[in-house]
């Protein structure tokens, strides 16, 4: 692979913010043809590398080249024009749009003063079929699946005549099987020349469909590696700088005799006013973890909203330590003593343009000790975020900065860091760990274990099944909005579980 031409180099690229050298003199090749897995931990300048290179941030220092020849990239427009496309972790689309429409939008074709979707839908078509890239041109896009969604942003970047595909964090959202369609994907992909960035902290999938790796590690190159060569645990010795520990060590569960939280009969439907959760009992014991297996879209979303306040229940029981909270609203919910990490963390945890402090405070802010009746508790909140901060290992450990300025990954810490540090007698916690390092999952999951041990019920919400298998001490597996079978984590079977997971039928239990 390294005898094929260079389509992307950088040399010495730098960029600084205030306090910050997020990128220092970064070297970079990219070959025809070729995956580069980019790992790093949050924050490790991953997303800024790619942002220079796509035209987001100009550099203070280096240049970039396209094809040999030094390039200067002003905006994303002009990195389309020389064959870049930038597939974000959080999709750029316009949901109430087709996907035609979400396709052509800023690169439209007109015949007669009109809109040509005729044209751009065929084209559509063609793309699909030559990389196998299954979508239906005229839905739209808030009716299509998350797997769908990622593959409308690659044909949007094909359709611009990309040869080179910077895919970042791109199965963060996705299935297992959406993830190993993206992969067969992205293999047709370079059979046909295109060259691939492959941003991911999921080391298994960078070993499996990578060719080379480029490690970061606050700001700079690090290392080199072949992942034929490679392990799990030699990469993330790499990334983080120490050795890590990739499995949860935890002692059995001491759980309470009644349940915290008590789940009966519990229906609720999704935003087309379908059933999504279909007559659904449950029982979360103090001083354990109790795991949700699935595969995303099937209730899970609509069950946690419905916990938390935020989707109203159409029947059924919710009761936290014997009072029914049925539909009551967030706040109310909170203030019994429930933390909530979302799933969506941009929509549901947090207010982008808020600094982290504001953030951290989001749910207290009215109560002490973070406020004085009506005033604000500025030394409490500076003090407190500043810990947390530092803890959490959020980057830069600025607490003044914009929450919408950081990577995905330290937008979460921020999150788990206020939720985390609440005193809770029900955490629940929807894809934790989803778009963070292997450092900081492992300290994420040590923090989960310390929860449960103080006696806090924790409802686990995952699509990753070895975080579900690794850190429940029960296992829920849920399919079409039901409770299939609940079983010990120490009697679970992967292949056991994605057969329930599937929908083959399994007991009905609620043991």
């Amino acid at each position: 692979m390294t005898d094929a031409p260079v389509v992307l180099e950088v040399r010495g690229l730098t960029k600084r913010f205030p306090g910050v050298l997020a990128n220092d003199h970064i070297d970079l090749k990219l070959h025809k043809g070729e995956v580069l897995g980019l790992l790093g931990e949050n924050g490790a300048g991953k997303s800024t590398l790619m942002n220079l290179i796509y035209g987001l941030y100009k550099p203070d220092e280096g240049e970039i080249l396209v094809n040999g020849e030094a390039v200067t990239i002003k905006d994303p427009s002009d990195a389309i024009a020389r064959g870049i496309g930038m597939v974000h972790q959080h999709f750029q689309l316009v949901p109430v749009l087709s996907v035609t429409e979400n396709v052509m939008l800023g690169n439209e074709s007109a015949r007669g003063g009109f809109l040509n979707r005729r044209a751009a839908r065929q084209k559509i078509l063609e793309i699909a079929r030559q990389y196998h890239l299954a979508v239906e041109p005229d839905a739209k896009v808030q009716d299509i699946s998350v797997g769908s969604q990622q593959r409308v942003e690659i044909i949007k970047a094909l359709y611009r005549d990309a040869n080179i595909l910077i895919l970042d964090e791109p199965s963060a959202v996705l299935t297992p099987q959406e993830t190993e369609e993206l992969f067969k994907i992205m293999k047709t992909l370079t059979e046909r020349g295109v060259s691939i960035i492959f941003i991911s902290h999921k080391l298994k999938e960078v070993l499996t469909v990578c060719d080379r790796v480029n490690v970061l590690r606050h700001g700079r190159v690090v290392g080199e590696a072949d992942p034929k060569q490679s392990t799990e645990r030699s990469l993330a010795s790499m990334m983080v700088g120490r050795d890590v520990i990739l499995s949860v060590d935890k002692d059995p569960a001491k759980p309470s005799p009644e349940p915290v939280l008590r789940i009966t009969h519990l229906n609720v439907r999704d935003e087309r006013h379908l059933p999504a959760v279909r007559d659904l009992s449950l029982d979360v014991f103090g001083g354990e973890i109790l795991g949700i297996a699935g595969v995303q879209g099937n209730g899970q979303t609509e069950l946690v909203e419905a916990l938390t306040g935020l989707r109203t229940a159409e029947s059924g029981h919710i009761v936290l330590l014997g009072e029914d909270i049925t539909n009551t609203d967030a706040r109310g919910v909170v203030k019994r003593g429930v933390s909530h990490v979302p799933e969506d963390r941009q929509r549901f945890g947090m207010v982008k343009a808020f600094a982290i402090k504001d953030n951290i405070r989001l749910q207290q802010y009215y109560t002490r000790p973070f406020a004085n009746g009506i005033v604000a508790n500025d030394e409490v909140i500076e003090k407190t975020s500043t810990e947390l901060v530092e803890r959490f290992d959020v980057r830069p450990r600025n607490i003044y900065n914009t929450i919408g300025a950081l990577s995905g990954g330290n937008q979460q810490k921020v999150i788990v860091a206020r939720e985390f540090s609440r005193e809770a007698k029900l955490l629940i916690a929807s894809q934790p760990t989803r778009g963070l390092d292997v450092g900081s999952i492992e300290f994420i999951h040590s923090q989960i274990v310390e929860m449960r041990d103080q006696g806090t019920a924790v409802l686990l919400v995952s699509t990753e099944l070895d975080e579900i298998m690794s850190l429940s001490d029960r296992i829920a597996v849920m399919y079409a909005g039901r409770i299939v079978e609940i079983l010990p984590a120490e009697n679970a079977d992967r292949g056991h579980l994605g057969l329930l997971m599937a929908g083959v039928a399994g007991k009905e239990s609620a043991s």
